[in-house]
């Protein structure tokens, strides 16, 4: 038996990680949470991280730029992008780099995206 894809999700909305992480554990995955690109980038999760969760507006660095600092490093993670309020040249650099879904997204969606993603 083989354990489930490990998720991160990437978000600086606490609620929103928390809603994430309970319906990734009903749709069968493993997830991690992190507040930041920064947190996840020290964290020692690289490595074992099937697939990003990633919101494009976050302040720092946003989920366009870790994703390509993430390439940059050589680090192939697939990514769902998700936005509530995006920008328009965001959502297009998102879009060419991964899935992008607009929240309020349905569970259904989700998972569709994030097996498409790690496939």
């Amino acid at each position: 038996m083989h354990s489930p894809p490990t998720i991160a999700i990437i978000d600086d909305d606490q609620s929103v990680r928390e809603s994430l992480i309970d319906l990734l554990e009903v749709l069968g995955f493993s997830p991690t949470s992190y507040a930041s690109a920064f947190e996840f980038l020290a964290s020692s999760s690289l490595s074992q991280t099937d697939c990003l969760l990633l919101d494009i507006s976050m302040p720092g660095m946003n989920g366009v730029e870790l994703n390509a600092e993430l390439t940059s490093r050589s680090i192939n993670i697939p990514v769902v992008f998700m936005t509530g309020h995006a920008q328009e040249t965001m959502i297009s650099e998102a879009r060419s780099a991964g899935a992008c879904l607009f929240k309020p997204f349905a569970g259904r969606e989700l998972k569709a995206a994030i097996e498409a993603a790690i496939t």
